[in-house]
């Protein structure tokens, strides 16, 4: 089986906007969207073509170390999205909006989305629910400010959920879902993320509407696939999802890489020669008689 070329520039390659995304669905072409929260990580996203970068208020929980993604802050979300943009120049940047961001008022909605774009180096931003969220979508999106929606499995309402469980599995169930889909889609959303959702469901979904639907535990079905890059490279082990592929295990590594170092340390064999600078003999013997006199 032959290796497949990964890129490692991106003057060549063209600004993906919402647009693009669009455009590869009526092509049929899938979609490629990762999280990121720090500058090299999105550089090399960016490298490797990744078509979206989405700056996900997961970074709560595999970044900062909380239990979900409820506590994560404005500030927060902020302060690594500035990151990322430093390091991202073509694929689509996308802020996650926190909890309670834009639950409250409609006005405040707005005003955060547009911190994204103003103070976050985003292009566009998401946003959790269905027809609760309508007016504020439509709100941002009249401001000017794409949103990509996200239904099914939506972790800010986990204890709402009653955990990380899979949505629509019921009849009744899929039928809401649906029915969001198509308010969010009239409300302006130009992609909508289908996380842990029936595989069946979300493709008879994303045949039922123009825009892009980007699939986390949905199946095969979706217009495009994201996840959660510490998932991805097997570098948070708190816990995995079923849908999760790991494709590196980071953590492993880097657990034998720090203990290979403290081994060298502990025996001194850290730094050698070579790890070391030194002065000309000559500098060293004028200091030292310098030193003594």
């Amino acid at each position: 089986m032959s290796t497949p070329t990964i890129s490692t520039t991106t003057s060549q390659r063209k600004k993906v906007t919402t647009l693009t995304l669009r455009q590869k669905k009526e092509r049929g072409e899938p979609i490629t969207m990762l999280t990121a929260y720090d500058y090299p990580t999105a550089l090399s996203m960016d490298q490797a073509g990744v078509d979206a970068i989405l700056v996900g208020d997961s970074l709560g929980m595999v970044v900062l170390g909380y239990e979900n993604t409820l506590p994560v802050t404005m500030e927060e979300m902020l302060h690594h999205c500035r990151a990322v943009s430093r390091g991202a120049k073509n694929s689509l940047l996308i802020g996650d909006m926190p909890f309670m961001s834009y639950q409250a008022e409609v006005y405040e909605a707005v005003r955060n989305a547009g911190r994204f774009l103003q103070q976050g180096g985003m292009e566009a931003v998401k946003l959790e629910g269905g027809r609760e969220r309508v007016d504020a979508v439509r709100a941002i999106v009249g401001a000017g400010v794409p949103v990509m929606g996200h239904l099914g499995l939506t972790p800010q309402s986990v204890n709402q959920l009653g955990g990380f469980r899979t949505q629509g599995k019921t009849a009744s169930a899929a039928k809401h879902l649906l029915e969001d889909v198509l308010l969010l889609e009239e409300a302006g959303c130009f992609s909508l993320v289908l996380e842990s959702v029936p595989a069946r469901l979300a493709e008879f979904v994303s045949h039922k509407i123009s825009i892009p639907t980007i699939g986390i535990g949905a199946g095969v079905g979706c217009d495009g696939q994201v996840l959660v890059t510490h998932d991805l490279l097997g570098l948070f082990e708190r816990f995995t999802p079923k849908f999760v592929k790991k494709y590196a295990d980071f953590h492993g590594e880097m657990k034998r890489a720090f203990s290979e170092y403290l081994a060298e340390v502990q025996a001194h064999q850290f730094p050698a020669a070579e790890h070391s600078v030194e002065m000309a003999n000559e500098e060293w013997e004028v200091f030292v008689r310098s030193a003594n006199s």
